[in-house]
């Protein structure tokens, strides 16, 4: 089991996820998201994000992120696959699973509880997809995501 930390960038979007990270096609293992830590590197407004968390059946189109080991000394190389600045949409299956409304101004982080993690199945292009569905600021966002395969 690896622990593993991606970070996902773009402008903030209505209709685009900022970044998904998913199960890979090739060597299905499943994964936990415990750690998200949301924010804006933008000059500071008075403006709302509502950041919102789907689990998705498909990653849809999206520019390769390399997830970094937390463990220096890891030998394990990350099956999981991430991706930011999306041009096609990811596949949401059903309603979010986190949503968190977000002052610009602020940066926020979610850890979960114990056995609170969001956990995706070992089927191949599943997992998670953050967005910011926000029509009052077209702003630069980042997410970083901490996960562990297990």
């Amino acid at each position: 089991m690896g622990r593993f930390a991606s970070e996902m960038n773009r402008t903030a979007s209505l209709t685009l996820p900022v970044g998904s990270i998913t199960v890979d096609g090739t060597t299905a293992r499943r994964f936990k998201l415990y750690d998200l830590m949301l924010g804006s590197e933008a000059t500071p407004q008075d403006s709302i994000f509502l950041w919102r968390i789907f689990g998705i059946t498909a990653a849809g189109t999206s520019t390769a992120v390399t997830p970094k080991p937390l463990d220096a000394s890891d030998t394990i190389a990350c099956l999981t696959d991430s991706g930011e600045n999306h041009t096609v949409d990811a596949t949401p299956s059903g309603g979010a699973v986190l949503s968190i409304p977000l002052n610009q101004r602020a940066t926020f982080r979610w850890v979960a509880s114990p056995y609170g993690e969001l956990v995706a199945p070992a089927t191949a292009n599943n997992g998670f997809a953050l967005y910011t569905p926000t029509a009052s600021a077209l702003i630069a966002v980042t997410a970083t995501g901490h996960f562990e395969e297990q």
